[in-house]
């Protein structure tokens, strides 16, 4: 048994905050009786109209995007911008899960099932997140041990690595390449958190989120999750 909104949500034809209008408008029917109450939970088996029209549920659709630069993480765009929802072909109305910045590229999951994408985001799995970031300047040892220490990258809001590596330093660019990881999705963290103490950063991919890694995808390639991977993020909620 599942909530109305959520089914209705799930079935590709509005958001579920829509849906909670509808029903409260009286626009919903279920086996043939208007419902208005919030949190009324429907089967598989129950017809249920929207508008006069029956619905019929999405399939879940499970992709993993190597997200290039210059692409939104969104579904629509008010200025008609390209977002990753373009780069992959399918009529299921899939949505990234979290987001990467406009010029940040990497891992990027993309799902319609909300259930999914929820156990990817809560905190409480603490699902690493691996970025390599392309930084002005060396970086240090001092620098190093207070990602790891925390930075308030806001106020009250701290931001903190579990891990950093520094890959290289080119002294004739003055730049360095350093991997690190992180368990929280703030936003903009990344960089918030070089910038905090005197980095600038250059260019930052997100090479993998948990058990996702870009092996084999081209920057703009995709690929379906199978079903091994999705019983494993389910598995994290046991």
């Amino acid at each position: 048994m599942e909530r109305l909104q959520k089914v209705i949500a799930e079935s590709g034809i509005t958001s579920r905050r829509k849906a909670e209008e509808l029903i409260t408008l009286g626009k919903v029917k279920v086996n043939g009786e208007i419902i208005k109450e919030l949190g009324t939970k429907v089967s598989s088996k129950d017809i249920i109209e929207v508008n006069g029209c029956q619905i019929e549920k999405e399939e879940k659709e499970y992709y993993l995007l190597n997200k290039p630069r210059g692409i939104l993480s969104s579904t629509t765009d008010d200025k008609n911008r390209k977002t990753v929802t373009d780069l992959i072909p399918t009529n299921a109305r899939i949505y990234p899960v979290g987001r990467l910045d406009y010029d940040t590229t990497g891992v990027l999951i993309l799902t319609n099932d909300g259930e999914f994408a929820n156990i990817l985001m809560h905190p409480k799995h603490e699902i690493e997140k691996v970025y390599l970031a392309k930084i002005k300047g060396q970086i240090t040892l001092d620098a190093i041990k207070k990602l790891k220490e925390g930075i308030e990258i806001e106020k009250g809001i701290i931001g903190k690595a579990s891990k950093v590596k520094c890959k290289k330093t080119d002294p004739k660019t003055n730049n360095s390449l350093v991997q690190i990881t992180i368990h929280e999705g703030k936003n903009h963290q990344v960089k918030k958190m070089f910038e905090k103490i005197g980095y600038e950063v250059l260019k930052l991919k997100r090479e993998k989120e948990g058990i996702f890694d870009l092996k084999n995808l081209s920057s703009g390639e995709y690929r379906k999750l199978t079903p091994k991977e999705i019983k494993k993020i389910y598995s994290l909620e046991k």
